[in-house]
């Protein structure tokens, strides 16, 4: 019986394959997903041709592609190229994919000849006490509206308790957006602070893992304003925020909300996770621990902490050595 050669396939043939192996490989459903955007990234420029057409050239240029031309989509609408890290992110995507081709194909990988691009960590940079009180005050009104008939005019937003309970909770605890969108009213404590987020997708937590966090009095309070106004408050599984049409808030429209607050506030680069680096920093500079602080952002390790630690000034070995059992219980 004839076979057709592997090199035959189509990217997209072989994509669906590649994906396939790494679902059954135990890869999280988020980083399929994403995986596969980067699939229909990369057919989008190379077209959907056999796999040996595919070379070190057209790969090079596929990546200086990326850089220079390529505009994503983005739900907030700005025009952006993509950043350094997620070309970097789909090099790594591809030389995932030419690993498991060459294994499970025997084909050799053109992505040999180009080198792995270069990134810079960009700074993070936590919110100020001013940025978080404008915020906080953008959700009360809209932006000013001009005509040409009669003098500016604002109008109480009907959002007001909701986004300001959003911007507190997330600020309070260091969640991930997705995480927060997969809360439910009966995860959090208004009596203890006590937020549980649910390990796996359901929880959206990154890696599977779930973990505890905690409120403070004036997020409680912020949180209890916003849920007493509707109608389904008290109800365990319900979820937590929810959006004009009382679905659960998603990762998109989250991302919408916190951008129009910015905008109407005036503050630069506002984003739903710049809220998790301002919790970690301010918590590292009023006295928390790195290692506490690895629990309640639920890393797996310690380098983004690191990371966090160096912005606040925090050194981690001095800290290890007062927290270290054998040195204090001087064994």
């Amino acid at each position: 019986m004839n076979r057709r050669s592997p090199g035959f396939l189509l990217v997209s043939q072989a994509g669906e394959g590649f994906l396939q192996y790494k679902t059954a490989e135990g890869l999280s459903p988020r980083t399929i997903s994403r995986y596969r955007d980067f699939l229909r990234i990369w057919l989008k420029h190379a077209g959907d041709v056999p796999l040996n057409q595919i070379t070190t050239d057209s790969l090079r240029t596929f990546l200086i592609w990326l850089r220079t031309e390529y505009q994503p989509y983005r739900i907030t609408g700005a025009e952006r190229a993509l950043s350094n890290k997620t070309v970097r992110n789909i090099y790594m995507f591809l030389s995932s994919f030419y690993t498991w081709a060459g294994r499970e194909l025997n084909l050799p990988s053109p992505l040999k000849g180009v080198p792995a691009p270069k990134f810079e960590q960009v700074p993070v940079e936590p919110f100020t006490k001013e940025e978080i009180t404008a915020l906080l005050k953008a959700c009360e009104f809209s932006r000013a509206a001009r005509t040409t008939l009669r003098r500016s005019y604002t109008m109480q937003r009907v959002n007001v308790h909701r986004d300001q309970a959003l911007i507190l909770v997330l600020l309070d605890t260091g969640l991930r957006a997705s995480e927060l969108c997969a809360l439910q009213i009966g995860h959090v404590d208004m009596q203890t602070g006590k937020v549980i987020v649910r390990p796996g997708r359901e929880g959206g937590a990154k890696g599977g893992k779930g973990r505890t966090v905690f409120l403070g009095k004036t997020a409680r309070r912020a949180l209890w304003r916003y849920l007493v106004d509707r109608a389904d408050g008290k109800e365990t599984d319900a979820p937590l925020f929810t959006d004009r049409y009382d679905h659960p808030l998603n990762k998109n429209s989250l991302r919408l909300a916190i951008a129009r607050l910015g905008k109407n506030a005036g503050v630069k680069h506002c984003h739903p996770h710049r809220f998790r680096h301002t919790f970690a920093i301010t918590y590292l500079r009023s006295g928390g621990d790195v290692f506490t602080l690895q629990s309640l952002l639920g890393h797996s390790t310690l380098d983004m902490v690191q990371h966090y630690a160096r912005i606040a000034e925090i050194d981690v070995e001095q800290a290890h050595k007062r927290a270290s059992p054998a040195d204090n219980w001087r064994l």
